[in-house]
């Protein structure tokens, strides 16, 4: 069977990437611009200065990421791109490059979903796994529990209600003066703490998730006693936090009927809710994560997503556009 070489691009928020990827598991490069330094003195992403970055970058990535892959365009069978959800002015930098190399290149196009990236990039890192499998999705903008019962059927079955948890980190770091990246800044100093201080818990039916209640709770303690133990209230946070989301996820799993359980996005780089999950093991789950690298955005993980989708007959046209509040495909 003949390999198949993706090429995947990755800009939906404020990192430019390009990755080329062998037969959907196997990366041969997946380089990212990162623009953290550039949003930071701002507090948070800023869309226009991140489409403007995706601009001037993209360009001396794809080349990077095809110089390390050792490989030139002839190489490339599929071209796969993040077309949402993410920042609409962002998300059309990379699929207008997508749509010229198609173009030019004579290459079949695939628009990939950015959520389906990060649960693809669990196959990268374990290369074992196969569906079906729980997957909790934990990002700036997601947070989802989804029964992934092939690589292109998805089945949503709790979701979060107000905040996502991503968003709830980086709230919360910014009422207590950490700063923006919340959620590796909060995760350092509840290192220093202990989680004893008592936070209110949001009850929800079945397996939705809320985290406005706990957010808004954080912020009136800090404003009522400016001089609290911060260390302390991160810790009590990402406890509080852990808890609904292992509580959650074990629900999930003994109504799926299934043992094995994924971590994917941004937040499941936190080293306190990773430890979590891992200690399921102990109970007779089988849990996976991707290697830090592939819990951020980056282009393998789209490359993956893509080729799954390419192989199973989903090519796009030049008419594909962003779509910014795109939900996982069913």
């Amino acid at each position: 069977m003949k390999d198949i070489i993706t090429l995947g691009i990755e800009s939906s928020c404020d990192e430019t990437s390009v990755a080329v990827v062998k037969n959907g598991r196997e990366v041969l490069s997946n380089v990212i611009n990162s623009q953290i330094k550039i949003h930071e003195k701002f507090g948070g992403v800023v869309p226009e200065i991140a489409s403007r970055n995706h601009i001037e970058a993209i360009s001396g990535v794809t080349e990077e990421a095809l110089e390390q892959a050792k490989i030139t365009f002839d190489d490339i069978d599929n071209i796969a791109c993040t077309y949402g959800p993410g920042l609409v002015g962002a998300l059309l930098v990379g699929v207008s490059y997508a749509k010229g190399l198609s173009y030019a290149l004579k290459k079949p196009l695939t628009g990939t979903n950015h959520i389906e990236g990060h649960i693809a990039a669990n196959y990268i890192t374990h290369k074992e796994l196969k569906p079906p499998f729980l997957c909790l999705i934990i990002s700036g903008g997601h947070t989802h529990l989804v029964h992934i019962q092939d690589y292109d059927k998805f089945n949503i079955i709790g979701r979060t209600k107000d905040d996502a948890i991503g968003e709830a980190f980086d709230k919360v770091a910014r009422v207590i003066g950490l700063g923006y990246p919340g959620g590796p800044k909060v995760d350092k100093l509840a290192k220093e703490g202990k989680p004893t201080i008592e936070l209110p818990k949001t009850h929800m039916e079945g397996l939705d998730f809320s985290f406005s209640g706990v957010k808004t709770a954080i912020i009136n303690l800090h404003h009522k006693n400016p001089e609290i133990n911060k260390a302390d209230l991160c810790a009590s946070f990402e406890k509080y936090v852990t808890d609904i989301l292992v509580e959650n996820s074990l629900k999930a799993a003994e109504k799926l009927g299934t043992n094995i359980i994924c971590l994917a996005g941004g937040v499941s780089a936190n080293s306190y809710i990773r430890q979590e999950f891992i200690n399921l093991q102990n109970k007779g789950y089988k849990i996976y994560y991707p290697e830090p690298i592939l819990c951020t955005d980056n282009a393998a993980m789209i490359a993956s997503a893509g080729y799954y989708r390419y192989i199973s007959g989903v090519v796009s046209n030049l008419e594909l556009n962003a779509v910014p509040n795109l939900k996982i495909q069913n």
